[in-house]
């Protein structure tokens, strides 16, 4: 054989086996970038995207490498799914990196959060098969912990819903009686005195004056006149009606003793062309659509009343059955029933809270902010009226607030069983995402329409699963720290500070958020009055500072000491 042949035939078997051969060189952190750096808390889960560029002449023919993404924190460490990509000479379906041109590679990671992942380090393992050996190469470090301002949102913090009182300290009843009128007269005949709703009348106003919790706050007359006859005709008709009926209400009040009675008030119609209407509109008769569209297409009253006239069948059925129920006064009498003071309803709760109807009960316990005096009194609520749903809802409520959720889940349940309502439904779902479990506090909320918190709770279910945009929406005009997290996490850093300057009742949280807000916005003068004030609210707040990475280009001496 020619012996440049056989030269240039062992160079390329030497060749071949250098890049087959040889074992895989250390990766090196350079090769590696992290999206984002550092990771970043969202929902509940901490995810990334690193991205290899593998140079040329690295990856050897013959390697598989798994890559296996790990979060050492605390002492310990979390691995994340593995991904694994191969030489051109591997037979297997992972991606292949060329040796002469090498490859990029983007491997995912996520990892469930935990708050001690705040101070942590992103490691990489690398696992290679090649051939029959097995080796292991030196781990590399990508990044340096986790922003974890995300986990802030609080499930504990969101109001549950109140199935609310129907408790009306002045309810105002009506009680109304007729005088009917002979055609084309004005005299109050007798009979109509003594008809059964006068009587009622009558006794209404006399009790009423009589009672210490019930008003008699006006009186009302109202007289008519029925569209026959010509308007000069029935504007007179009317008007003495009016006169004549209030003459007798005037009389009766004084023979009845009745001084107290607001205002007395009258007026009369000359002709009830819309009385008429309505009651044509409910009537059977036949061509009843014939007479309203009359009146609809003329708008003067003479004008229409000539043309109903010129219908003579009809006209006779208007004259017997409808035309009749139009001359009349109608008195109505306003009265306002007087309920119990919150004084009153407190002292009896303390005496003798069987004496309080379920509405005086439930409305009790909105008259004290003291969460344990507001669940006592619903927990006698619920043995006075066991089959209100509203007792057992509101109930709940309170449990929730004090943290216990198991109690709160039971009576949440059991105002559920009384009925197809949507408040418990919402803090039923609330419960689920005390437990993480959000599909199934998606299902509830979805059973949930029309409560007024549920937008609360529908952002915090948004902040949670980690959609910030769909949170941002759901909480609306909200004022809570969750709402102002989501504006945080969206970078709305200006409707952030507005949200948080306008909650009620600040705690640390707000404070601490506030802080976050000074960081991100380079103020460094609210940076630290605000995180000086959430650890003076919660002392355990400042081990979390340390650790924050929001405050990391911070010296927080001034702040912490």
């Amino acid at each position: 054989m020619n012996r440049n042949l056989c030269y240039v035939l062992a160079l390329g078997a030497a060749l071949s086996l250098t890049s087959c051969g040889k074992k895989l060189g250390q990766f090196s952190s350079d090769y590696f970038t992290v999206t984002p750096d550092p990771l970043e808390v969202v929902g509940e889960k901490v995810p990334a995207r690193v991205s290899a560029k593998i140079p040329a002449k690295f990856f050897v023919k013959n390697a598989e490498v798994t890559v296996t993404p790990v979060l050492v924190f605390d002492g310990r460490e979390v691995a994340s799914q593995s991904y694994s990509f191969q030489g051109e000479k591997v037979r297997g379906n992972n991606p292949v990196v060329s040796y002469e041109k090498g490859s990029t590679q983007t491997i995912p990671v996520n990892f469930n959060y935990e708050p001690a992942m705040a101070k942590s380090e992103l490691m990489l393992s690398f696992n290679v098969q090649q051939g029959n050996k097995k080796y292991t190469l030196p781990r590399v470090k990508v990044a340096n912990g986790v922003v974890t301002t995300a986990a802030l949102a609080d499930v504990a913090t969101v109001n549950p819903a109140l199935a609310a009182d129907a408790f009306q300290r002045i309810i105002n009843e009506k009680y109304a009686a007729d005088i009917m009128f002979l055609i084309n007269q004005a005299n109050i005949r007798a009979g109509q005195l003594k008809t059964d709703a006068m009587a009622e009348l009558q006794k209404e106003m006399i009790e009423a004056n009589k009672a210490d919790n019930r008003v008699l706050e006006e009186i009302n007359i109202s007289s008519y006149a029925s569209p026959d006859g010509g308007f000069e005709l029935n504007n007179r008709l009317a008007e003495h009606r009016e006169k004549n009926t209030k003459e007798y209400v005037t009389n009766q009040l004084k023979k009845d003793k009745i001084t107290e009675f607001g205002e007395l008030t009258a007026q009369f119609t000359a002709q009830d062309w819309e009385g008429f209407q309505k009651l044509v509109a409910q009537s059977n008769i036949q061509d009843k659509d014939l007479i309203l569209s009359v009146l609809s297409m003329y708008r003067d009253p003479e004008q229409r009343e000539r043309e109903i006239r010129n219908m003579s069948a009809i006209f006779e059925q208007l004259a017997d059955n409808i035309l009749p129920q139009l001359r009349y006064s109608r008195i109505t009498a306003s009265i306002n029933v007087i309920g119990k003071s919150d004084s009153e309803i407190q002292a009896l709760y303390a005496s003798n809270p069987s004496e309080l109807n379920i509405e005086e009960i439930l409305y009790c316990a909105t008259l004290t902010d003291d969460n344990a005096k507001r669940r006592e009194i619903y927990q006698t609520a619920t043995k006075l009226y066991p089959n209100d749903y509203r007792t057992w809802n509101d109930l709940g409520l309170t449990q929730f607030k004090a943290g216990d959720y198991a109690g709160a889940q039971a009576s949440f349940a059991k105002a559920a069983s009384l009925g197809n309502n949507p408040e418990p439904q919402m803090n039923l779902g609330l419960i689920e995402m005390t437990k993480s479990d959000y599909n199934k506090a998606n299902n509830y909320f979805g059973s949930a329409a029309g409560v007024p918190e549920l937008g609360d709770a529908l952002g915090l279910y948004y902040l949670k699963i980690g959609d910030n945009a769909a949170a941002v929406k759901a909480f609306g005009d909200t004022k809570s720290n969750n709402a102002a997290l989501a504006q945080i996490l969206t970078k709305d850093y200006s409707k952030a500070k507005s949200t948080l300057a306008s909650i009620n009742t600040p705690d640390a949280t707000t404070y601490y958020l506030m802080a976050v807000l000074g960081a991100r916005t380079n103020n460094e003068s609210m940076l630290n009055t605000n995180l000086r004030q959430a650890v003076r609210l919660d002392s355990s707040l400042a081990k979390r500072a340390v650790n924050d990475l929001e405050f990391a280009n911070y010296n927080l001496s001034k702040a912490l000491q």
